[in-house]
């Protein structure tokens, strides 16, 4: 690897490289090492001689140098004498100027060791020496030149920092602007030998990025500069015009001020009116701080203004704005002017907020004593129950009621009652439970001891065996005996219980396997099992099953047997109950048709015109009825309309007569009833006869064509024999009724609609329009 300003190193293990962000670091290809610092094979005279000394060069922000001792921390912008000398002892000797090289036409160059890789700055600078040297240029005849001499004029610097420093002088020198490109750049400098102070043209290109980003920098500061005085004399000047405040705009403000010196230094309107605008806002700041300051005080003067006032934590508002303005201090001073209403009343809210703090942490207090007071009675009162128990009168399993007497006249126990809280009632059971907690330890050993004794206590053990047991024991020895008697009670209470669970369930299963043998018996079918079965006829045929086996006892068995028994007696005389009530429904059905017989020859008697006679009382005579003038012309009309009926059917057959004559039958129900109906009934049956009615219609298009209506069917009758009808009514029946016949014979009328006819009447045989 070459060394450094011409300098052959040792056969060099270390190379040189970059990163991707430019970079520089080393690397070893021997040891595949890599490091940031360079290599002391690597280094010159001069980086080695100053490899020892605690001074370093380093460059600041700016791009000037320092030097900085790592031992006493200190720095200089002077470079010490010891690393002058030091510089100046590694400067090498002058050398004689290299031969110049020999070239021979056709023949093979040997060049120095420069690197073999360059850039398109390379071959310019090496064209433009060519140029300088007369390289390649032929003679008169032609022929190109065996040899020539050329000497380098290359600036050779020590240091890279020192090339680097003399490259950004020549961009100064050169006026190189920052916003110029490279290539403008080398266009401008590459005559200039301090161009080639750098050998590589990537850092000839990082030196002038590095110098336009300082001179960026330093127009940018110069700029700052300039608007910074500036801003001063421009403020100097808007402060000596007091007409211009902080509600003043920039139009009205500039014929003031455009004739001052200070407003011509600059020819930006846009930097003036920038200036300007800075100079109202600091106004406007001046003025909000001034007028927080005064509302501050007279916010504060309001304050001690509402101390003095007698408010109460829940005074309203409305009361309080009105004792506000009515106060002397309050209208005397003009600062109060300056409060909004808004103001005045976050001022009340706040002063309210520190009457009901006060009046909270006063009731506060109060509670806190009350609650202490209360703590007090509860501990007199778990002393008192601590006495009780200290005697014996309180233990696991003491009920409420038998230690009531003894505290009831008690001060403590009186003192308790009526606070909140726990009552004497839940401290005592409180107390109770912590027996019972601590008689379940003393009982496990109980029950330990009588697990090792092989003692098991039954409905028939008595207490004296159970303490001489427990007695014999060092675990149980020391248990008092009204503890031992209590657990005794609690452990044959749980015996007595268990053995009445036992009974109940032998009993449930003994209930569970008479039910399967009665099931059994209940499906025997060879033979079948009758309410007159004995006993001894029926045990043979279940003696071989397994629900037979299972009951240990002939009396259970007999009672599955005798409960099917019962039960077959009990559907037998529910059969011969519904059988008396069949007999009896039809004795009164028959009752109903022997009325219903009656009541069809009355009616009969009724339309025949013999009207039924009034019972009248005993004494007076009957009065003959008269005779009916109309009665040949009924029968005539009834005649007619029959005929007519059976002409117009399509069966040709009259209504049945059984229907005929239920019909007659519910008419004159309805009729009897009729009379005992209200209005409001009435109409209602009218309603529903009437929905029935056009249901039919709409069902059967013939209407009532199939059957004729004998006295229910029309609702409005003009009887022929009503003295109210007259003659035109009817030749107006007449005159439909041929109207009718006509249209009939033309087109056939719709299924839906009916023709307009006579029908009979009601059973009085009247004459009925239909319309």
């Amino acid at each position: 690897m070459s060394g450094t300003n011409g300098i052959a190193g040792p056969p060099g293990l270390w190379s040189e490289a970059r990163n991707a962000e430019g970079r520089v670091y080393y690397y070893n290809t021997q040891t595949k090492a890599t490091q940031w610092t360079k290599p002391v094979e690597l280094m010159s005279l001069a980086e080695r001689a100053l490899l020892d000394q605690p001074w370093k060069e380093y460059t600041a922000e700016g791009g000037r140098k320092y030097w900085y001792n790592a031992e006493t921390k200190s720095s200089s912008w002077e470079m010490p004498e010891v690393y002058k000398n030091a510089l100046a002892q590694s400067q090498p000797p002058n050398l004689p100027p290299a031969p110049a090289q020999q070239f021979v036409a056709g023949g093979a160059a040997s060049f120095s060791s420069y690197p073999q890789q360059r850039d398109r700055d390379d071959y310019g600078e090496r064209a433009g020496t060519d140029r300088q040297i007369g390289y390649g240029q032929n003679d008169v005849n032609g022929s190109r030149a065996p040899t020539f001499q050329a000497q380098s004029t290359d600036p050779d610097y020590s240091t890279f920092e020192e090339g680097e420093a003399a490259f950004i002088k020549l961009l100064r020198r050169a006026n190189v602007q920052p916003d110029w490109t490279w290539e403008q750049t080398m266009r401008a400098t590459i005559k200039d030998p301090q161009y080639r102070a750098l050998k590589d043209p990537k850092d000839r290109k990082a030196a002038f990025e590095k110098y336009a980003v300082e001179v960026r920098l330093q127009e940018k500061d110069r700029a700052k500069e300039r608007l910074a005085k500036l801003r001063a004399d421009f403020g100097t000047m808007l402060k000596s015009h007091p007409e211009i405040k902080h509600y003043t705009r920039w139009k009205t403000a500039r014929p003031i001020i455009e004739r001052e010196t200070i407003f011509r230094s600059t020819n930006d309107d846009t930097e003036r009116r920038q200036l300007f605008e800075e100079y109202i806002i600091e106004l406007k700041k001046s003025s909000i701080e001034r007028e927080a300051i005064t509302r501050k005080s007279a916010m504060d003067e309001l304050v001690s203004i509402l101390k003095g006032l007698d408010l109460e934590p829940y005074t309203r508002w409305s009361e309080a704005h009105s004792i506000i303005q009515s106060h002397e201090r309050f209208s005397a001073d003009n600062k109060f002017q300056t409060l909004s209403k808004s103001d005045i009343l976050t001022a009340f809210e706040n002063h309210i907020k520190s009457l009901e703090r006060t009046f909270n942490d006063e009731r506060q207090r109060e509670k806190t004593t009350k609650a202490r007071k209360e703590r007090q009675n509860r501990d007199r009162f778990l002393d008192l129950l601590q006495e009780l128990k200290a005697a014996g009168k309180v233990k696991a399993g003491t009920k409420w009621m038998n230690i009531l007497p003894e505290i009831q006249a008690d001060p403590r126990y009186g003192a308790l009652l009526g606070q909140s809280g726990s009552t004497p009632l839940d401290l005592f059971w409180d107390l109770v439970e912590d027996e019972e907690r601590a008689l379940r330890l003393v009982r496990n050993d109980v029950y330990d001891v009588l697990e090792d004794k092989r003692f098991e206590i039954t409905p028939k053990s008595t207490l004296p065996e159970f303490l001489d047991l427990m007695s014999t024991d060092r675990r149980t020895g020391p248990i008092p005996k009204d503890t031992l008697s209590l657990i005794f009670d609690r452990l044959l209470e749980k015996v007595m219980r268990r053995a009445e669970d036992d009974k109940h369930a032998s009993e449930r299963h003994q209930r569970r396997l008479i039910d399967a043998l009665r099931s059994k018996i209940k499906h025997l079918d060879n033979p079948p099992v009758y309410a007159s079965s004995s006993w001894e006829s029926i045990r043979p045929q279940i003696s071989n099953l397994e629900e037979y086996k299972a009951l240990e006892s002939d009396d259970l068995r007999r009672q599955a047997f005798d409960k099917v028994i019962r039960r077959l007696k009990e559907k037998e005389e529910d059969a011969d109950k519904e059988r008396e009530k069949d007999r009896g429904t039809k004795r009164d059905h028959r009752e109903r048709e022997k009325d219903r017989d009656r009541e069809r020859e009355r009616d009969r008697d009724v339309r025949n015109g013999h009207s039924e006679r009034r019972r009248e009382p005993k004494g007076r005579a009957s009065r003959t009825p008269e005779p009916d003038a109309y009665e040949a012309d009924r029968r005539k009309a009834m005649a007619d309309r029959e005929r007519q009926y059976r002409k117009s059917s399509t069966t040709g057959l009259s209504p049945p007569r059984e229907r005929v004559e239920r019909d007659r039958h519910e008419r004159l129900s309805s009729r009897h009833a009729e009379g005992r109906l209200g209005g409001y009934d009435r109409d209602r049956r009218d309603r529903e006869e009437e929905r029935e009615r056009l249901y039919r219609t709409r069902g059967d298009p013939r209407g009532s064509r199939d059957e004729l209506d004998y006295g229910g069917g029309g609702r409005r009758r003009r009887g022929g024999d009503s003295d109210g009808e007259s003659v035109g009514s009817r030749k107006r029946v007449r005159r439909e009724k041929s109207e009718g016949v006509k249209r009939k014979s033309r087109t056939p009328p719709p299924p839906v609609k009916e023709e307009v006819a006579v029908h009979s009447g009601s059973e009085e045989g009247e004459m009925v329009e239909e319309e």
